[in-house]
């Protein structure tokens, strides 16, 4: 299974979204750890990609307006992938991922 730390800046950001979409959020996270953990790739839905412009962060869209910026980590158990998440809102994040 994926492990995962979070930046100061992604928990502040989390902090400032609503219910609604803090449970859009975890219910895509779940997705992702899924299809991490199966290591075939990420559904559709997701539209997981890397960032233009960001060598090493990657993004995952979570709903319309919904976006979250992550990077892979060293891995803290071996043959596990580890994800460093970034930060998580709106389209607006993406001006510092």
């Amino acid at each position: 299974m994926p492990t995962y730390s979070r930046l100061a800046r992604f928990i502040r950001d989390f902090e400032k979204l609503s219910t609604e979409e803090k449970i859009r959020f975890l219910k895509a996270v779940r997705a992702f750890v899924d299809d991490l953990a199966a290591g075939n790739g990420f559904r559709a839905g997701l539209r997981v990609k890397k960032m233009h412009g960001h060598e090493d962060i990657w993004e995952l869209s979570w709903a319309a307006d919904g976006r979250a910026t992550f990077s892979y980590g060293d891995p803290v158990k071996v043959g596990h992938a580890h994800i460093v998440w970034h930060r998580v809102g709106p389209h607006d994040i993406f001006i510092q991922p």
